[in-house]
């Protein structure tokens, strides 16, 4: 039996999609649409996962004031469901999107605040799920009263336990993660060029100043690192050989989860031991599928495998 991937998100959220024809600030708007649906980066990565048919374990923190839209999307996808529940609500996300710009504008609101004592009882879930050699996908922001070390105290922990931790995340916990000693690196990493440049504090300028910077990455412990790039694709950085792979967006719907999809393409990838240029055809093909639906979702996954075989993969000279 395939062993399970793990995912824990402790900010989650329900994301309310509203579309408009026009977005314009300070006016009125008839919205052409409104979709609500769970969210939160390792709750989105784990509904991607489960719809590429691989089992999935998903952790981490909701209210339970609104538990219920969340237990029904888990038992819907078949995702295993170890959250733990605390007071209060879980936190709403508005997505906008504007047609008329081929744009989305984001307001995410607070999330749940809880303590140290909630933290261990997830921790507690991961030591009965991890075993060696298994993957988990540590996503997202931290919600207020956390530390912003927590995502790189896990990751400590997740090693020491002989797991491989994938971390998404941006700002000062990634910047956390990322100042460990080499015990306590992540295994792999998928920072967006606005997350890098604000973890390397200046511009990162073309390809060749990506590759160095995952370059640096490896040298020190980091054993794969996956930069998106948006509409010029991501590329992909192992020891000993990095690639570029793009693929044109083809009817995108929202943008919102793309990069969650490509966490889950990536996370597919590993847990099959995937080769670098597989391995970069499915994570494109996962987050370009994504873009033609709202919410956590997949098409099938022979779609999913047909744009794999027509995402561009070029190789970089290291």
């Amino acid at each position: 039996m395939t062993t399970p991937i793990i995912t824990v998100t402790l900010n989650p959220a329900v994301d309310l999609t509203v579309t408009l024809d026009e977005l314009v600030p300070g006016s009125v708007h008839r919205a052409r649409d409104a979709q609500s649906s769970v969210g939160g980066k390792g709750i989105n990565v784990a509904g991607c996962i489960a719809d590429w048919g691989i089992p999935v374990v998903a952790t981490g923190v909701l209210g339970r004031g609104n538990d219920a839209t969340f237990s029904d999307f888990f038992k819907d996808k078949g995702i295993q469901d170890r959250f733990v529940r605390t007071a209060g609500d879980t936190r709403t996300n508005i997505k906008i999107v504007d047609l008329g710009r081929s744009s989305t504008t984001d307001i995410n609101l607070p999330g749940l605040t809880f303590d140290g004592e909630t933290y261990d009882l997830v921790f507690e879930v991961l030591s009965r799920e991890v075993i060696s050699g298994a993957l988990v996908v540590l996503a997202g922001s931290l919600p207020l009263g956390l530390e912003d070390d927590v995502w790189a105290k896990m990751t400590a922990d997740l090693n020491r336990r002989g797991a491989r931790v994938l971390l998404d995340t941006s700002g000062a916990p990634l910047a956390k993660a990322l100042d460990a000693p080499a015990a306590n690196l992540p295994f792999a990493i998928k920072p967006n060029r606005l997350e890098l440049e604000t973890w390397l504090g200046r511009p990162v300028t073309d390809v060749a100043d990506h590759v160095r910077v995952a370059r640096q990455l490896i040298e020190r412990g980091v054993r794969f690192v996956v930069m998106s790039r948006g509409g010029e694709g991501a590329i992909f950085v192992r020891d000993g050989g990095a690639v570029n792979a793009k693929l044109p967006v083809i009817n995108a719907i929202s943008t919102v989860g793309a990069g969650d999809a490509m966490v889950a393409g990536i996370a597919t990838g590993l847990a099959d031991n995937l080769g670098l240029e597989a391995l970069a055809r499915r994570a494109v093909a996962f987050a370009t599928a994504k873009l033609g639906r709202v919410g956590p979702h997949l098409p099938a996954p022979d779609d999913v495998r047909s744009l794999a075989r027509q995402v561009q993969v070029t190789s970089i000279s290291l």
